[in-house]
């Protein structure tokens, strides 16, 4: 999908199996052991300068938020359940570190 829209063969791509979210770069988590929406954002980022990543799922999307935390080249927008539910992250005080400071949002529900 994302070399599609980067080789204009595509104006939209979407992929209804995907949404790995939780998956990290070290470990495997939520049943989620590949993030392809990581590899996704970076397929893009060779062409574009900058992606916005928005997440609709009840659970937070820890595992994007994560690969992109410290960089100001990719936006991670969670609407998400918070407090005693899975993945437990999520807070509206998490904005991004360094050069990603305040690309990190958070709206939990």
């Amino acid at each position: 999908g994302a070399s599609k829209l980067n080789s204009k063969e595509a104006d939209i791509a979407i992929n209804w199996s995907g949404g790995l979210h939780h998956a990290k770069q070290g470990e495997a988590s939520g049943f989620c052991y590949i993030n392809d929406i990581v590899l996704g954002i970076l397929e893009l980022l060779k062409y574009k300068p900058r992606v916005m990543y928005i997440d609709i799922d009840v659970h937070h999307g820890d595992g994007v938020e994560d690969a992109f935390y410290t960089t100001d080249r990719v936006m991670t927008v969670s609407f998400h359940k918070y407090g005693e539910f899975f993945p437990g992250t999520g807070s509206v005080k998490d904005i991004g570190a360094e050069k990603g400071k305040y690309y990190s949002i958070n709206v939990p529900l």
